[in-house]
């Protein structure tokens, strides 16, 4: 049981900081709004969805597959904290100009529900930085004794993923009430202090993979140092 309760833990505090469902809840508003409240409960739901079948693939399947095409870990950080630098830049240059706003009759300029899975679940909720670590994580499996071990550590970790899903679907859906607290003034500054927060956490995914890929070049060709006597 305690290493059961352990593993959830583990698992929902490496994910959580990443995903930060309070900050890019702030950023959905800001991408969904004028839209209805109706259309964005339902954008709420999809997302958490989307978001939990994400990460339970990458959990599961993620090292297998980058492998099978000869995927690493650092191109998949490198590549992903591209995207995301990308969209917060400019959803932080844009911000109120770029609303996904709505007629009187309620249908949406832009189909929203199509944007539901991309961009608005990945890269901008579970991006590559969340499913790089969820990738370790089940790369980490591998070193669990026993199939009765393995199985409580993959039930944990898939239960911890729901949890964060859950989150995901509470602050997605009760979005606007932050925003009628804030204000439209409050709202526009804490869209564009969480666009920032976005940028600069793609850019420490960048950072991240590209150190990794030049720390391998670097001492690709070097010997391990001798044994000290």
């Amino acid at each position: 049981m305690n290493a059961t309760i352990n593993t959830f833990v583990l698992v929902l505090a490496s994910i959580f900081p990443v995903v930060n469902p309070p900050g890019s809840a702030l950023v959905f508003l800001g991408l969904t709004r004028g839209a209805t409240p109706e259309i964005r409960a339902v954008l709420a739901r999809r997302i958490a969805f989307n978001s939990f079948v994400l990460l339970v693939c990458s959990f599961l399947l993620g090292a297998l597959i980058l492998q099978f095409y000869g995927i690493s870990i650092p191109i998949l950080r490198v590549a992903g904290g591209f995207i995301v630098a990308v969209s917060g830049w400019k959803l932080l240059n844009e911000g109120s100009k770029k609303e996904l706003e709505a007629p009187a009759g309620g249908v949406p300029r832009t189909n929203l529900l199509d944007q539901a899975f991309y961009p608005l679940t990945l890269p901008l909720t579970t991006g590559p930085g969340s499913m790089a670590v969820v990738i370790s994580i089940g790369l980490s499996e591998a070193t669990v004794t026993g199939p009765a071990e393995r199985l409580t550590f993959v039930m944990a970790s898939v239960v911890a993923i729901a949890v964060l899903a859950l989150t995901i679907l509470l602050c997605f859906s009760y979005a606007d009430r932050s925003q009628r607290i804030l204000g439209p003034g409050g709202t526009d500054i804490a869209v564009r202090l969480s666009a920032f927060i976005l940028f600069c956490l793609g850019l420490q995914i960048l950072w991240s993979g590209g150190s990794e890929l030049l720390r391998s070049v670097l001492y690709a060709g070097s010997s391990p140092p001798l044994p000290t006597p």
